[in-house]
């Protein structure tokens, strides 16, 4: 009898199997925006590790390769859907009460996210995508007792996560999930600094395998904006 449930099991693997490697695209999918030397190499270790965390100055494009290293894994079948977390946080402004429903509430905080994917790839279908929930966009408040199965994960602005958000999130990871931990320790917005997850989660866990942590060091938006962030760095060292 167990070998009959054993063969049963595998030739449905099989078939799912196929039918994934049937659907994957034939040709490398292709973006809107091409990625440098350092980019690429970020982008390597996201699609290599289990976890990624990925840090860098503001203009690094630490998001843009996240999101594009999740299309990459959609597109071609490698995962089942993309989910993005990002913490409601303010920089250090208070801006009342925000009237409609959840998405109303969310969309000013996830607007970088939608930016990104559109200068990735073509609006209508990233569009698609997040109607039919193929992106999925969650706030830290409604992440408990999600499980996340055959996903990648971005965790945005990881440096407005709180270290008990941070182990939160971590432990949803299932089979078949990959996360990438985007954020920078010079713009934390939280209360008290040392509350974020960041400094403990890009120090520690690197050790375990399946775990890696890149630093993006080019600056892709004006010139100016490196050098005024260095006066920046001095002034408060």
């Amino acid at each position: 009898m167990e070998n009959n449930v054993e063969k049963v099991v595998d030739a449905v693997v099989t078939h799912h199997d196929k039918f994934k490697e049937k659907r994957k695209p034939k040709n490398p999918i292709k973006f809107n925006v091409s990625l440098d030397q350092e980019q690429k190499h970020a982008k390597a270790l996201i699609l290599e590790n289990t976890v990624t965390v990925l840090t860098g100055a503001a203009g690094s494009g630490k998001t843009l390769v996240a999101c594009q290293a999740g299309l990459d894994l959609l597109f071609n079948r490698e995962v089942e859907k993309i989910i993005v977390a990002r913490p409601v946080v303010t920089a250090k402004e208070d801006i009342g009460f925000l009237p409609g429903g959840l998405k109303d509430k969310l969309d000013p905080f996830i607007a970088p996210i939608y930016d990104n994917m559109y200068r990735l790839y073509n609006k209508e279908k990233i569009d698609k995508e997040f109607q039919e929930g193929r992106i999925e966009i969650i706030p830290f408040a409604f992440m408990r007792g999600r499980n996340f199965s055959n996903c990648f994960v971005i965790l945005d602005e990881a440096q407005n996560i709180t270290d008990t958000q941070m182990e939160l999130a971590i432990t949803r990871l299932c089979d078949g999930s990959k996360m990438c931990i985007v954020g920078d320790t010079g713009q934390i917005d939280l209360k008290v600094k040392k509350d974020s997850g960041l400094f403990f989660i890009s120090k520690a866990v690197t050790v375990i395998p399946g775990v890696a942590s890149f630093h993006l060091k080019t600056n892709h938006r004006h010139p100016i904006v490196e050098p005024i962030l260095e006066i920046y760095k001095q002034l408060r060292d």
